[in-house]
């Protein structure tokens, strides 16, 4: 975490929404809804299709946009590099668009993608990441918790998540597989759509990567509520004190937290109260990557409570909580 924000001039940056969902779900559904609907916005859309031949270039329907492929491997492994040569190349070209899209193989991890936007140091002057938007089958997604981690990963790190085909399921088996979804994921926005129909406003233009912007977009994103709940393997892990933490000892815990167990955290938010800090300490986290900003006052009558929330594999929630609780003013 720098001295220096990089969060002053995110406005300026490009927007980019990674479009993720396991293999079926309606990925290129939403995608066509996306560049077909009358918004008036440019997108520049990369599709990457895991192996040699590209299909998806062909069933996207893009009359004026501009689709880039990545082939030859998936995303999240070999082809970062693609991402980040044919980010350099929309960025030169800045202007003649007003977003990005990538969308993900069926078989992706979004987390190194997510990460290529905080590490890559050209790619994250120039864009921002908006949101990772994950569409999820209702009909088949309690088979794909089970038998393919990639499905799990897309629900555990997404911002929004569209239960898409709802209509081939009763409200009961939605009811339930909504429930599976909290389990793994408490914050993320869930809509319940057919044929990935759903006001874009919803899916773009989030801002959910924004510290600056996170509790005007998200206000109840560490309310307590649903995080009691844990999947056997993924887990949400949360803790709050009402009142400041010190950050001489928080920092250093963060730090250390996320450096050892960094793998298996796929997600970490918090909002914390420093002694004589007006403005709230926000930060946020991908695997090892951290970044966090003071911002936005305090209300005069608002409760000043320390929050964090940990999604991910293998925590041990007391340690966590103790932790956190050992960084109490």
């Amino acid at each position: 975490m720098s001295d220096a924000s990089p969060l002053a001039a995110s406005s300026e940056k490009i927007p980019v929404t990674v479009l993720t969902g396991y293999l079926g779900a309606g990925k290129t559904t939403l995608l066509n809804r996306i560049l077909t609907e009358q918004h008036g916005k440019r997108y520049a859309v990369i599709v990457n299709e895991f192996g040699e031949i590209g299909i998806d270039n062909d069933l996207v329907v893009g009359a004026d946009e501009e689709v880039f492929e990545m082939n030859n491997g998936c995303v999240c492994c070999t082809v970062r590099g693609d991402l980040i040569r044919i980010m350099d190349g929309l960025v030169k070209r800045r202007g003649k668009f007003d977003a990005i899209i990538v969308e993900t193989t069926g078989l992706a991890d979004p987390a190194p993608v997510a990460q290529t936007f905080f590490v890559d140091q050209d790619v994250g002057e120039a864009a921002r990441l908006d949101a990772v938007v994950t569409v999820a089958d209702a009909k088949w997604l309690t088979d794909r918790l089970a038998d393919a981690p990639e499905a799990k990963n897309q629900i555990a790190f997404a911002d929004v998540i569209l239960l898409n085909k709802s209509d081939l399921v009763s409200g009961e088996d939605l009811d339930r597989v909504e429930s599976q979804i909290r389990a793994i994921n408490p914050w993320a926005k869930v809509h319940r759509t057919e044929r990935c129909a759903i006001p874009l406003d919803q899916v773009l233009d989030r801002n959910a990567f924004d510290l600056s912007r996170i509790l005007d977009v998200e206000p109840d994103f560490l309310e307590e509520g649903h995080h009691h709940h844990h999947d056997e393997q993924m887990q949400s892990v949360s803790a709050k004190i009402d009142g400041p933490v010190d950050p001489e000892k928080f920092m250093p815990w963060i730090s250390n937290l996320t450096q050892v167990q960094g793998p298996d955290i796929l997600r970490c938010k918090g909002i914390v109260v420093f002694p004589d800090e007006p403005k709230r300490f926000v930060f946020q986290g991908v695997h090892m990557i951290l970044d966090g900003d003071v911002q936005g006052e305090w209300g005069a009558d608002e409760p000043r409570v320390s929050r964090v929330v940990f999604i991910g594999r293998n925590l041990d929630p007391e340690a966590i909580r103790e932790g956190f609780f050992a960084c109490k003013v």
